[in-house]
């Protein structure tokens, strides 16, 4: 703890020296009044009184940059036209002041001149012009579009970027059809934990949009960044002070319609009676829990979506803060089915799989900024964030329930199931940067801190079993010791990362555009985990020894008397713990050359990966090992290039090899056993996989904030890590290596359009975008054979020899269509829709290992079927103080169904799809409120 304030201490005196960017831009478009609006290519513009000028390029647009702040003149020219002087023209540091107006043979009136200020990295058309100019194959979504789309957290809006989807089954974001595992993120270029045992990266949607500035997603590896990914990464950078100030409320109010129909009656687990403002204090420890704290679940008060939030800024002289926090609170229900298949045969189902959601999610972001001088300059970052997610899973109410352990007696029983869990994820992220430039920017010096903390507990998960009759008495589970139980699992992780980055400009000629540097750096990386889980149970003495009079009041048999008479047992099962340690240690050198045609990056990049995990777990053979030592160094290359036809188009070529580091929850042979039922384990044998990458893109530029582009893609990853059933009778899920080779080709098109611009400000503005991705996608299905030949198993089941990629889709469409007035008080609504095909959740697995029955005895794999999504959101400004927003969310409310196909190995009975999984989440209507001061 000491060690923590002090770090806290030192971090918050560093960060009153850090800064913003000293200069800001000029940019916009020019348009030619006597072409009816057509781009004005080649008209002068420049700073009145000055030498800083620049001319519009074939659609018009023009970019001043490097201005100073301060107050200028604008003047704009051309010949035959009248010239145009805008005076008043406010720059800002670290903004881009977009100036947009027209010429022609008569002068313009200045208030026909339309001047907008935001920061660079919100501005769509400033993260444009950066994509056209950018050396790598990058998408940005800044904050300007997110508002208008409606988008409430980072999960959201990556899945607004052309050949990125997200997994409703595993909360996974895929790009290119490859998951999780296959991805990095981080913040500010910086690392950041995973919040959950199930994942690599972390959950996105804790990343609320208030405190983005902008997401972006480089599909190539550069060697710049960690080669341990394929799909590409992901980088949130955090909100910074718009403007000299900024106060700012808001408030949001909203339901789910599912939740709505169960207003009164909506289930939350004995934890909420500890929390508080949406943090959990537990006030009784587990272990003492089973007689001291109750079984049955409550009632919510008041189950509507909720949100405040706040934002405080202010520069004062040199120094720049901003604050900004926010609470929110929803709710969830869906009801549907569940069934579990083992070797074609039904084991476990309910038809009433139920499941209550209430999600508190506090956020804050502090951002500190101030200037040594013009060439030196820190930034300091501080993220907070507390998130509880309170479930109540019910399966079995309606007596249809069966699981097969207990319903093998065949005496007429049916079986229930609850199950609640409450999750808190509590994640502190600390960066401090540092930008230095020397010798008239001949060089510059980049390097950069953090300091991660998470905590991602389940602190109290409550879980029964029971049997169920028309008429007999309730019995309790009589499986095992701990079908009636109380578990604590614990994940505590701490992160050192750092990196230091050196820029030589050899040549930089921003008049011909050309450009030769040389970058040179390193990257350290340091994470620890902490694992703890451990279930506490109640058993009966003898069979039928004590029975609820109620599936709703298990609280009359947890008694403090029936432990001390013995009736009930308590028993404690030996904790299940790991450790994990990765430490990364890399360098890079960079070389780039080009100009205003071409631009030619290469680059390699050494990194070594130490992954250590220790563990002790139950269900784990005593006789092997309980450690896990994997090593990896490589040399990492990277090219990019791009061509350049002409101003408005550039074609692009990237290759690179890289690396997929098997994660510690995929290693650690730790058993996750879910509201269902399923297991999921580690596999301490896999082994990291190896990628090729190649993209070509072309793409053009029509206009300001217009884009049309073409990518094809093809990877290949050497022994690919896959989610697959183990063979056994419990529905084990785990990780292997299940083929020697998958391969990946992929098409994306992407576009935004300006479809009407409307001369007259109250007339509609139309502009819609969208992307297509279609993926052919394979990988093997392998034998596995040991040193000597000898045979150890197969993967092949069901006659397939190859399948598709786990996670992948064919095909993936986002399309958006927005309408907005210009008006003073201006009017936007966005209607934005999404699809993304069937995908493989799970592969399967052949039953038995003797080859003469793989295709007799199998389980298929079990797929995510594709469903639509669309969204409506519409903003009106009532003045300069007042907005309204209508957010309608998933307004189709599609089923989420997965599906399995199933072939009874008795009987004559024809292979058919049986439904899995089915649900539906509700549509989500919210009407919000802002007030900026």
């Amino acid at each position: 703890m000491k060690k923590l304030v002090l770090f806290t201490f030192l971090l918050v005196i560093s960060a009153m020296q850090a800064q913003e960017p000293t200069t800001g831009s000029i940019g916009g478009k020019l348009s030619d009044r006597e072409m009816a609006g057509e781009p004005l290519p080649f008209a002068n513009v420049f700073i009145k009184g000055t030498s800083k000028g620049t001319t519009s390029d074939y659609d018009g647009l023009y970019l001043l940059e490097k201005l100073q702040p301060g107050t200028y003149t604008v003047v704009f020219s051309f010949i035959g036209y009248e010239t145009l002087e805008v005076p008043n023209v406010i720059v800002e540091a670290g903004k881009v002041t977009e100036v947009n107006t027209d010429l022609g043979s008569s002068a313009a009136a200045l208030d026909e001149v339309v001047i907008t200020t935001v920061s660079r990295r919100d501005s769509q058309v400033a993260l444009l012009i950066e994509q056209k100019n950018s050396v790598d194959i990058k998408e940005s979504i800044g904050a300007q579009e997110l508002a208008k789309l409606g988008v409430s957290d980072a999960a959201t809006a990556t899945t607004k970027i052309s050949g990125v989807t997200s997994s409703e089954a595993s909360g996974d974001i895929f790009v290119r059809g490859l998951g999780d595992r296959y991805l990095y993120t981080t913040m500010n270029g910086l690392p950041i934990p995973s919040d959950d045992v199930e994942r690599k990266n972390i959950d996105l949607g804790l990343f609320p949009t208030r405190v983005i500035q902008n997401i972006s997603i480089s599909k190539n590896y550069s060697s710049e960044n960690s080669a341990d990914q394929a799909s590409g990464s992901i980088d949130i950078t955090s909100r910074e002070l718009r403007g000299k100030s900024e106060l700012d409320l808001g408030i949001r109010i909203g339901a789910n319609t599912n939740a709505v129909g169960q207003f009164s009656d909506f289930k939350v687990s004995p934890n909420q009676e500890d929390v508080y403002f949406g943090f959990y204090d537990q006030a009784i420890p587990t272990r003492f829990s089973l007689n001291n704290q109750g079984w049955d679940p409550g009632t919510a008060v008041l189950p509507i979506n909720r949100r405040y939030a706040l934002t405080a800024g202010k520069e004062f002289g040199d120094l720049r803060v901003l604050l900004t926090a926010s609470n929110s609170v929803d709710f969830e229900y869906n009801q549907g089915t569940f069934a579990n298949y083992r070797n074609n045969d039904f084991e476990d189902g309910f038809t009433d799989a139920t499941n209550y959601k209430k999600t508190d999610n506090n956020t804050a972001l502090l951002d500190l900024g101030y200037e040594f001088n013009e060439n030196n300059r820190l930034k300091a970052t501080s993220l907070f964030i507390n998130k509880v997610t309170d479930e109540v899973f019910e399966g079995g109410r309606n007596g249809e329930g069966v699981v097969f352990e207990e319903s093998d007696r065949g005496d007429g029983f049916n079986q229930f199931v609850r199950d609640q869990n409450t999750k808190q994820t509590r994640l502190w992220v600390n960066q401090l940067h540092g930008y230095h430039d020397m010798w008239e920017n001949k060089n510059e010096l980049e390097w950069a801190a953090g300091y991660n903390m998470v905590d991602a507990d389940e602190p109290n998960r409550i879980r029964n079993e029971v049997n169920i009759h028309p008429t007999e008495p309730i019995l309790l589970g009589e499986t095992n010791a701990y079908q009636q139980r109380k578990s604590v699992q614990q994940i505590d992780d701490i992160e050192f990362n750092a990196f230091i980055q050196d820029q030589y400009n050899f040549i930089q000629d921003d008049e011909n555009e050309t450009k030769v540097f040389a970058k040179f750096g390193g990257n350290y990386r340091n994470k620890q985990r902490d694992f703890y889980s451990r279930f506490f149970g109640a058993e009966e003495r003898d069979f039928n020894t004590v029975n609820p009079t109620s599936i709703d009041n298990f609280d009359g048999i947890f008694t403090t008397e029936n432990f001390n008479n013995r009736s009930l047992i308590f028993n404690v099962l030996n904790p299940d713990i790991y450790e994990g340690t990765l430490e990364s240690i890399s360098g890079f050198g960079v070389f780039n050359y080009g100009n205003a045609k071409w631009n030619l990056n290469i680059g390699a990049r050494f990194q070594k990966d130490e992954l250590d995990v220790i563990f002790d777990v139950n269900n784990y053979p005593q006789n092997l090992p309980n450690f896990v030592n994997k090593s990896y160094d490589n040399i990492y290359p990277s090219i990019n290039f791009r061509f350049s036809p002409n101003e408005d188009s550039n074609i692009r070529l990237a290759a690179s090899r890289t690396i997929t580091l098997p994660e510690f929850k995929e290693i650690a042979p730790f058993e996750y056993v879910s509201q269902t039922g399923l297991v999921t384990r580690g596999n301490p044998n896999l082994e990291a996989s190896r990628n090729t990458n190649i993209d070509l893109k072309y793409e053009i530029f029509p206009s300001s904030g217009e884009l049309i582009s073409l990518t094809g893609f093809y990877k290949k990853i050497k022994d690919p890590i896959n989610k697959a059933r183990e063979r056994g009778s419990a529905p084990v899920f785990s990780y292997f290596n299940a083929g020697e080779e998958a391969n990946i080709y992929g098409l994306e098109l992407e576009a935004r359009m300006d479809v009407i611009e409307n001369e007259n400000e109250a007339g509609l503005d139309l502009t819609v975008s969208g992307n297509v991705t279609r993926m052919w996608h394979s990988q093997d299905l392998k034998d596995v054979y040991d040193e000597d030949g000898k045979f150890i198993r197969t993967f092949r089941y069901n006659g397939k020899n190859e399948i598709g990629l786990q996670g992948a889709s064919d095909w993936i469409f986002n399309a958006s269509a927005n309408i907005s007035t210009e008006t003073e008080n201006p009017f936007s609504a966005t209607l934005v829709g999404a699809y993304a095909s069937d995908k493989i959740f799970a592969l399967g697995n052949p039953e038995s290992q003797r080859l003469d029955q793989i295709d007799i005895q199998y389980n298929d794999e079990i797929i995510e079927k594709g469903f639509v999504t669309l969204d409506l959101i519409m903003t009106k400004e009532l003045n300069d103080h007042w907005q309204l927003q209508f957010r309608g969310q998933n307004l189709l409310n599609p089923e989420i169904e997965r599906y399995q196909a199933i072939r009874p190995i008795s009987g004559n009975v024809e292979e058919s799809n049986q439904t899995v999984r089915s649900y539906d989440r509700g549509a989500v209507i919210s009407l919000g409120v802002n007030y900026n001061f």
